[in-house]
């Protein structure tokens, strides 16, 4: 998508360690405009496969899923928590995460009402990096009877392992922005 890909080259920055720094579009201060662009591209991706289901994980995925189910009818928006409140139904499908950003491993929680059998989910996140988060919520997906039809990337780091880690469990792939390298602050994409 060549507009998320000039915003990255406008916008992104590269700090220690390989982090992408999207901040300022995507995962603090939102483009809403961005996202719908965003959305409608999702939207052709995987308009014939019967989605009635978007699941992401909270934080950064949450804005992103939304906008792009309007554009799937409005199916629902499902949001994988890490911490869970005092008022929530402690009935849940549970599946471990570790976060590569944050080097933090997380039990992300989806409340097993809201994954049922036959759902086809359509998986959305920020990045694709390693694939611990999909694969988490493709397990949650699965532990609900769900079918996890695929996973939707706005950018994924193509130079880690994460799409095959995701093809190897049988689900498709769809990311927005593919980066090949990061190297001395600069981006170049596949």
């Amino acid at each position: 998508m060549e507009l998320l890909k000039n915003v990255i080259l406008e916008k992104g920055l590269v700090t220690e360690g390989n982090i992408l720094r999207v901040d300022s579009f995507i995962n603090h201060q939102m483009d809403v405009k961005l996202f719908n662009e965003m959305g409608k591209e999702f939207k052709r991706r995987f308009k014939e496969d019967g989605i009635n289901k978007i699941l992401t994980i909270e934080a950064s995925g949450i804005g992103i899923a939304t906008i792009v189910a309007q554009y799937f009818d409005f199916v629902p928006v499902v949001f994988a928590r890490k911490i869970l409140g005092d008022n929530m139904d402690k009935n849940m499908l549970s599946s471990r995460v570790h976060s590569y950003t944050k080097n933090t491993t997380y039990d992300v929680k989806v409340n097993k009402n809201f994954i049922n059998e036959g759902d086809r989910i359509l998986i959305i996140d920020d990045f694709l990096a390693n694939g611990c988060a999909a694969l988490g919520l493709i397990d949650i997906v699965r532990q609900g009877e769900g079918v996890p039809v695929g996973v939707g990337i706005v950018i994924e780091k193509g130079f880690q392992p994460g799409r095959s880690v995701i093809e190897k469990e049988g689900v498709r792939v769809e990311s927005l922005a593919i980066i090949d390298k990061m190297e001395n602050g600069n981006i170049s994409f596949k």
